[in-house]
């Protein structure tokens, strides 16, 4: 990492904070949290704003994290993907699915998507989320497609969290947050 792991002994930080993320990660603090807590104001917006996009969302937790593991690959965030590629398996996904995606990522999926392990939606996804994350910019066809099968709630939900792991890709990379051994 670019900068030091966070400590106590570096920057204390209130205990609540602490024992929610810890309460959050399961027991134990990751490198991504060892460089959030430098900021206690960002902790803890990122614990409550996070914690609600990873499961407080009831749209298709396995399209989410296809939109998620896209942004990954697209940024080079491989602490992302080493995160949630576990959580698309999961959440139902398929390892050729994942594969898939890593062709279609060496490609431009912003244009095409098309791969015979991906479903429709599937397809759908991956070039939503690579438009999202190329061009910021989502054409008008990729859209209507999209609403083609989900609702409006469902595309909110969907598109907040691939925005939002594009955020956090931004954050690892430029920080160097490398995955836990």
């Amino acid at each position: 990492m670019r900068i030091p792991d966070w400590s106590p002994e570096l920057k204390p930080q209130p205990q609540d904070l602490i024992d929610a993320v810890l309460k959050r990660r399961g027991g134990s603090l990751i490198n991504l949290d060892k460089a959030l807590l430098w900021s206690e104001p960002l902790t803890r917006g990122w614990n409550a704003y996070l914690g609600a996009v990873r499961t407080g969302l009831p749209t298709s937790r396995k399209l989410r994290e296809l939109g998620i593991c896209t942004v990954a690959l697209l940024t080079g965030a491989s602490y992302e993907y080493k995160h949630h590629a576990p959580d698309f398996l999961a959440a139902g996904g398929q390892q050729a699915e994942l594969d898939a995606l890593s062709e279609l990522v060496l490609q431009d999926a912003r244009v095409n998507a098309q791969h015979p392990a991906l479903g429709a939606v599937e397809q759908l996804v991956v070039q939503y989320a690579a438009q999202m994350t190329l061009d910021v910019r989502v054409s008008d066809a990729v859209f209507e497609a999209l609403r083609q099968h989900f609702d409006t709630t469902e595309l909110v939900e969907l598109t907040s969290a691939i925005a939002t792991y594009n955020m956090v890709a931004r954050f690892l990379v430029a920080l160097g947050v490398s995955p836990e051994e």
